[in-house]
């Protein structure tokens, strides 16, 4: 007996109507921005070879990635992250192209979550990568860009949290330990466990480093945390990316933002490309992370082009669940005319709904033999009015009974 053919894989979903209709509007609004500051549509398959995204440093743990095998015997993914495959398009087809590359996308990412029951492992993302560009000025527009994403679609108040990769790692590789004890304090680091931090920190050898490191959890707030930070922190390479994040706060405070971004000298992404800043974005009575990114200045060399990047990624479903919960997107409304031929008919009567859609008019042809069939139907699809084609044309309006 099939036991799974009546429902979806676990991590996924059927939508349906307001679902649909709420998805296409958030979709929509990000291609849209996106277009209107300069950056073009990208596709990528949604099937990508599993050696690009385990090339010697795996970003994505292999558990975490759907597998499958070609023809050839060949071992596949389905497409995981968006960032790698637009790095691959860029270093192979778009070597020649003048620089900065601005590419936007919008297509399904899929991702293996065993342990986190309610997380989908199909999710829709809206995204943007500028590439050939680094600096200050590129990190700033990227970062007022998903501000202003969040802004677009009208889910309610957000925040965005700003780090930089290059102030933890500095730190971490401070402390003498191999590589598995140094990521073991990056996951707690990000996942601001203090208890697990201390216990682990108790074991390693004293030093002020890892004395600043059981703070840095707590380092998380406004300019505040910048100015609690820098008499403690005497490694140049972190001083010079606290350095950093004062200057882009600022620049983003002065395009007011500065109700909406908060610095947290903690945050660690999960994904190993990232080179500099870091960010993430919540929207109000959601604990999801709608957007995620940062810069990853060394991705595309792994393709033999040494190439600047910065981009993110906004969690279109997350954003639609937000919307629909507050009751924020009405449902799709019903045709003007449910069309009905008489026998005969059926030809003029398509003819007649091409010439409505035409003016702008929703309209529905009717399937069935007798007229009382397509007005049942129109009574409960809420159809305001029928309108009949036969040797002459009759509207029957359903809210008043009246023959038009």
């Amino acid at each position: 007996m099939r036991r799974n053919i009546r429902v979806t894989p676990d991590g996924t979903r059927d939508l349906l109507f307001e679902e649909c209709n709420a998805r296409r509007q958030v979709e929509q609004k990000l291609s849209r921005l996106f277009q209107l500051r300069g950056f073009s549509e990208a596709m990528t398959p949604g099937i990508e070879f599993y050696d690009l995204f385990d090339s010697g440093n795996p970003v994505i743990p292999a558990e975490k990635m759907y597998k499958m095998t070609d023809y050839k015997g060949r071992l596949l993914v389905m497409r995981p992250d968006s960032t790698l495959p637009i790095a691959r398009l860029v270093a192979t087809r778009l070597r020649q192209a003048p620089l900065p590359i601005r590419l936007y996308y919008t297509q399904d990412v899929f991702y293996q979550n065993h342990s986190l029951s309610g997380r989908n492992d199909q999710e829709f993302q809206a995204g943007v990568e500028l590439i050939g560009c680094k600096g200050d000025k590129s990190d700033i527009e990227v970062l007022a860009l998903a501000a202003e994403s969040l802004k677009i679609c009208n889910a309610g108040d957000f925040r965005l949290e700003i780090g930089h990769v290059g102030f933890v790692m500095s730190l971490v590789e401070e402390i003498d330990e191999n590589p598995d004890v140094q990521d073991l304090i990056k996951l707690h680091i990000e996942n601001k466990n203090y208890a697990a931090l201390g216990s682990l920190l108790d074991t390693l050898k004293p030093s002020s480093t890892a004395q600043f490191l059981r703070n840095l959890p707590r380092l998380f707030g406004g300019k505040e945390v910048l100015s609690a930070a820098a008499p403690l922190c005497t490694n140049p390479q972190a001083r010079e990316a606290l350095d950093y994040l004062n200057m882009v706060y600022g620049k983003l405070c002065d395009l007011g933002l500065s109700n909406h971004v908060i610095i947290d000298l903690g945050m660690v992404h999960k994904n190993e490309y990232y080179t500099g800043v870091i960010f993430r974005g919540f929207i109000e009575g959601s604990g999801d992370v709608v957007i995620s990114g940062g810069r990853y200045d060394t991705l595309l060399q792994r393709f033999g082009c040494d190439l600047p990047a910065t981009g993110f990624g906004v969690n279109v479903d997350s954003i639609t669940k937000i919307k629909l919960a507050r009751n924020e997107v009405k449902p799709p409304l019903p045709p003007e005319f449910l069309v009905h031929a008489e026998s005969g008919f059926e030809t003029e009567a398509l003819k007649r709904i091409e010439e409505l859609i035409q003016d702008g008019v929703c309209s529905e042809f009717s399937v069935f033999s007798s007229l009382e069939e397509a007005r049942d139907y129109a009574v409960k699809r809420k159809i305001p009015k029928i309108l009949i084609i036969s040797d002459t044309e009759k509207i029957i309006d359903l809210n008043s009974g009246e023959m038009l």
